[in-house]
């Protein structure tokens, strides 16, 4: 099975990596395209992949194909090599905001397996939540596969297409949410006196810890903040000013605007 990406970005870089460090492909299977020679010579010298400056090379040449550009560059990628492309490839997007119906015509063909995917950046750490829907050409064994390769680097949920946009925005806009609440944490701690590298291990890890205890639990996020919040206690003290200054409000607001967004992408 050869595995090629178009785009050897920071996210292309991330499925290498957890493809690669899973064995579910060889160096050897893997190649990829890029811009500049920069990127081609340092991404081929970090995984041991073949690089070419030409898509086309990559697309004819792969039985997997990801599709690893931005938004704004996708239309004119597939133009270039949609002839190139065989019909029997599986074709994972991992481009925000275009559809499956959106890549069949920009592809000129209905048939194609695609699936359309959304990851985040802590894919990078092996940490990574992707969003994954399917064209119904995709067999069941196309299907394994994806989820195997998107899993590689984290989590891998299958949902239906409609719910992608909000993929986007709950987890793959929602780190620089959560870097800007670690930020104020830190800047709070600082205020309080604490070094400033020390508060951001202690913010960091606070975030880590709180979220894989929901996840190995279950409980309800509210439960667990009652948990911390005891009586006439500290922890409330400082709830009771978050809900003052809108926390839950902003960030609701948050995540309509980048899903208004993304839907307009």
């Amino acid at each position: 099975m050869k595995i090629g990406f178009i785009g050897l970005g920071n996210m292309a870089k991330a499925i290498i990596g957890g493809i690669l460090q899973s064995g579910l492909a060889m160096p050897g299977d893997i190649c990829g395209s890029a811009k500049t020679e920069v990127t081609r010579e340092k991404v081929g010298k970090e995984f041991g992949i073949t690089t070419y400056a030409d898509n086309r090379e990559v697309a004819k040449n792969s039985d997997v194909l990801f599709l690893a550009v931005k938004p704004v560059f996708v239309g004119d990628v597939i133009s270039e090599i949609k002839d190139s492309v065989n019909e029997k490839t599986l074709i994972i997007s991992v481009v925000a905001g275009k559809s499956i119906v959106y890549l069949q015509e920009a592809f000129e063909r209905k048939a194609l397996h695609i699936v359309r995917t959304m990851p985040n950046t802590p894919a990078l750490v092996g940490e990574g939540c992707t969003g994954l829907c399917f064209h119904g050409a995709v067999t069941e064994e196309e299907r394994n596969l994806a989820c195997k390769m998107m899993g590689s680097f984290g989590k891998a949920i299958v949902v239906e297409e409609r719910l992608m946009d909000v993929v986007g925005a709950v987890s793959g806009s929602s780190p620089a949410f959560v870097f800007l609440f670690l930020e104020a944490l830190a800047d709070g701690a600082v205020a309080g006196g604490m070094p400033r590298k020390q508060a951001y291990e202690f913010a960091a890890q606070a975030v880590l810890g709180s979220a894989k205890l929901m996840l190995e639990t279950g409980k309800h996020p509210g439960e667990l903040k009652d948990m911390v919040c005891s009586p006439g206690g500290t922890t409330i003290e400082g709830v009771k000013a978050l809900e003052e200054g809108g926390l839950r409000a902003a960030v609701l607001n948050a995540m309509e605007a980048t899903i208004e967004k993304t839907r307009k992408l």
